[in-house]
């Protein structure tokens, strides 16, 4: 198969891209290239073109929580809002702690999405996530899966974490992890700041998070041995990073869409569908994190994506979980700091498909001769309601319900195979 994207916009230069056999050929400006005769032309008529982008902290629910997603519908969601890898943790019922649950993952992807997105399963580091012992990390490895993380579970247990590092690493994976002190402000269900105090409710400070984050930064410089930090929300945690890797420590960080987009006052009138763990944090901390990921003192951006059901949602403020959808609107707003002058195109490109992959040692499309012809076209211009209908995931808990969005994914194509 040969197919010839011609008149689309990479980096604001118009290209033309050629591609045969899955795999990219070559990417020249727009107008230049000779055209097979046999071959495939979609004009692109001046969209953006991205490679397709990974999400490295997603949970797809399946199996054991099918009624908030499952895998099947969290893929659709992924394609839809331009994943074409997403990380998966393990936080299923039952966990994903051995190869049997790795092995049903990956062959419901299989069945449910032949070209795609890939799933990549995460492993659970301690059996059931209960930080007792740890899972058979080889045996997990084995089976397909391609890290190793206590997902919302923290690792409490310094040693039992030094251990968990330790063999993830000589398994050739990377560890990410949760950080937070449980026993700080227990029950917790929002940032402790000015919000928390006018809702009249406990709040979780920002030192809860940074503790743990100074503690894997030590380990990682101690054991030489390289962690990841997920979905880092505060400036403080930042500024430990900074420090830590002004040291050389092999330390790596993401955060979330909604910790770049959105502050504590999202909460205001106890709004669950804003309620999420880590909590919103400040302002200034929104301010500080996108400073941070222009400069890439935090290395990528998530979606920490965790679909729940309406009535999981439709309580009080203490009863609802944590999380938001996110694979579906991701890009969308990211695209929304392009237009502010926050970040640029390329570095969209860079914290959400090149730097995960290098991260992760996952295949990656530079647009190099020989890369996976795994791209898509994006319309930022094409407006949009967040709804029921519009979403792709089972479930639609997101703070962005019933608003009007700019820009979404409008084809994407996985080893040169369009999937809509």
């Amino acid at each position: 198969m040969k197919l010839c994207l011609t008149n689309a916009l990479y980096l604001e230069a118009s290209v033309d891209l050629l591609v045969e056999d899955g795999r990219v050929v070559t990417m020249m400006p727009a107008g230049k290239m000779d055209v097979p005769a046999d071959c495939e032309v979609v004009d692109a008529q001046g969209k953006i073109l991205l490679p397709s982008l990974t999400d490295c902290h997603v949970h797809m629910r399946d199996p054991g929580f099918e009624w908030k997603e499952d895998i099947a519908t969290g893929l659709e969601a992924a394609a839809r809002g331009g994943f074409g890898s997403v990380m998966c943790m393990p936080n299923t019922k039952p966990v994903n702690d051995s190869a049997t649950v790795t092995r049903y993952m990956l062959e419901k992807a299989a069945k449910t999405h032949p070209n795609g997105p890939r799933l990549l399963p995460v492993a659970a580091a301690t059996p059931g996530l209960k930080s007792q012992g740890l899972s058979p990390l080889g045996v997990l490895k084995e089976a397909g899966c391609v890290a190793v993380s206590n997902d919302g579970k923290p690792m409490t247990d310094t040693e039992l974490m030094r251990r968990a590092m330790e063999y993830a690493w000589d398994l050739g994976m990377k560890f990410t992890d949760h950080c937070e002190d449980p026993q700080l402000a227990p029950g917790y269900l929002m940032n402790e700041g000015e919000m928390s105090a006018k809702l009249g409710v406990m709040g979780q400070p920002v030192v809860g998070e940074a503790l743990q984050v100074a503690r894997d930064c030590m380990l990682s410089e101690y054991l030489d041995i390289p962690v990841h930090i997920a979905h880092v929300s505060c400036a403080m945690a930042v500024d430990i990073l900074a420090w830590a890797k002004a040291r050389g420590t092999k330390v790596t960080a993401e955060t979330c869409t909604h910790y770049l987009m959105l502050d504590e006052t999202a909460l205001e009138g106890y709004n669950t569908l804003a309620k999420v763990n880590p909590p919103l944090r400040t302002a200034a901390d929104r301010d500080r994190l996108r400073e941070a990921v222009k400069t890439g003192l935090v290395d990528i951006v998530v979606t920490d994506h965790a679909p729940h059901a309406a009535m999981e949602k439709e309580t009080t403020l203490d009863l609802a979980l944590n999380g938001f959808t996110g694979l579906d609107l991701s890009l969308t707003l990211m695209w929304q700091l392009v237009r502010e002058g926050v970040l640029d195109q390329s570095d969209i490109v860079r914290l959400m498909a090149t730097r995960p992959n290098e991260i992760f040692n996952l295949p990656c499309n530079r647009f190099n001769p020989g890369d996976p012809a795994d791209f898509i076209l994006f319309d930022p211009d094409l407006e949009w309601t967040v709804s029921r209908e519009t979403l792709y995931s089972k479930s639609w808990n997101t703070p962005y319900l019933g608003q009007t969005m700019k820009g979404r994914v409008i084809h994407h194509w996985m080893g040169g195979v369009q999937l809509f």
